[in-house]
């Protein structure tokens, strides 16, 4: 028999690893059991289904349903200035669907008709412009997959486990195909002449909405990988994502990918705003502040099993799968530990990574039923490796809020549920 026709190992699962372990595992029956669902006629092989036209745009069925961002009502006071988070555990690959990316507004989501979109491109600058979306349509064009996390994102956990699941642990993050114009292109436009010498000029943006939310931006990341973008996944941006028109900075901090944006403008030096001072600053141990972190470092997280993903088909053949990232690069390798890190192994790379891009990784394994406490370590092109809690400790101190990296820990019982610990 030829190796493309032999049963794979995983073939037995449909009776030997269920019977071995006294279940009948979710999907899987035994062999000399007549399964109903092959054996009798269904309902709805019986009637016609929906027509084309149900749905002009297609949602979710529902058996999905539980599949949708949520937000901690403890997190803020309301939740117009507030975040929610991606389900990330309940998704596979690595495009996040633009109506389970996670949302942080600064004073809520507005709503801006194309038509009435301008964006100023002003400042020391040869010739100040303004440019109508039609205007932005009209520029070549680029598209790249990059993920976009909030500074915060996994910030809770600084102090000690706090939120039992990947969704609300690490689903401050999303990862789209961006559509738009180089930034450097609508620069280009204005004109740089102006500016004089570039190594030390700064572009200041902010969005249409009543926060503003302005950033400083280096000249040298804005002249690099900045996108003025109005598009996501192949569609128009949604209005949570900063419709009709949103910047986006790769790699880095998500705040900085000013929503609604209606201004850039080329200035001497950085403004220092709300949001680059009294905010997205790093507390370290001696209560001082680090600022200009914009970088998001190597992470990583297992989504499947964890929290709101339990195991639920008993011991044997097992997939733990989970996303990295890097704001440095392409990730290049991730390690897998089941005994808090005592031992690791390398995972399988769903593809090679991408620049600022989420990697999807999976570690085809075997579980007997015992405890584990599943870890992920990422690695990027750069050859930095992803710290534990204890190292990023070392350095800031427990008082910090943004940019924890560290290694996640999940406790995962012999029953298959899991729970968020801390293995520092």
């Amino acid at each position: 028999m030829s190796d493309i026709l032999k049963p794979s190992r995983r073939a037995f699962l449909r009776g030997s690893a269920a019977a071995a372990a006294g279940l009948t595992a979710a999907g899987t029956a035994r062999a000399s059991d007549p399964d109903p669902l092959i054996t009798e006629t269904q309902d709805w092989a019986m009637v016609f289904g929906d027509g084309v036209d149900a749905t002009p745009y297609g949602l979710p069925i529902q058996y999905e349903s539980d599949v949708v961002r949520r937000n901690v009502e403890w997190l803020t006071a309301d939740t117009t200035s507030s975040i929610n988070f991606t389900p990330i555990h309940a998704l596979d690959g690595t495009i996040t669907p633009q109506g389970c990316a996670f949302e942080r507004h600064h004073s809520g989501a507005i709503e801006l008709r194309k038509q009435d979109y301008r964006l100023m491109i002003n400042g020391l600058v040869d010739t100040p412009l303004v440019f109508t979306y039609a205007d932005l349509e009209r520029f070549p064009r680029e598209n790249h997959v990059y993920f976009c996390e909030c500074a915060a994102n996994t910030g809770m956990e600084w102090a000690g486990a706090q939120l039992n699941g990947a969704q609300f642990t690490h689903g401050m993050i999303h990862n789209m195909e961006y559509t738009g114009v180089s930034l450097r292109t609508l620069l280009g436009e204005a004109g740089l002449e102006a500016a004089g010498d570039l190594s030390d000029k700064w572009v200041y943006v902010e969005g249409a909405d009543a926060s503003s939310n302005g950033r400083s931006i280096p000249m040298d990341k804005a002249l690099d990988d900045v996108l003025v973008a109005f598009k996501a996944n192949g569609e128009a941006l949604r209005k949570e994502h900063g419709y009709p028109v949103r910047l986006v900075v790769p790699g880095w901090e998500g705040n900085m990918w000013v929503k609604w944006l209606r201004r850039v403008e080329v200035m001497d030096g950085p403004v220092e705003s709300r949001e680059e001072t009294s905010k997205y600053t790093d507390t370290l141990a001696d209560g001082t502040s680090r600022k200009w972190t914009w970088v998001m470092d190597a992470k990583s997280v297992i989504t499947s099993p964890s929290p709101q993903a339990p195991i639920t088909h008993g011991s044997g053949p097992l997939v733990i799968s989970g996303l990295a990232w890097s704001g440095h690069g392409a990730i290049t390798r991730v390690d897998i530990s089941k005994d808090g890190g005592k031992t690791w192994e390398t995972a399988r790379l769903a593809k090679p990574g991408e620049k600022m891009a989420l990697t999807r990784f999976y570690l085809d394994t075997d579980w007997n039923g015992e405890d584990m406490l599943l870890q992920a370590r990422a690695m990027d092109e750069t050859g930095y490796v992803q710290p534990t809690k204890e190292e990023l400790r070392d350095m800031r101190g427990e008082n910090s809020i943004y940019h924890n990296n560290c290694i996640q820990t999940w406790h995962v019982k012999p029953s298959g549920e899991a729970e968020n610990v801390e293995v520092s």
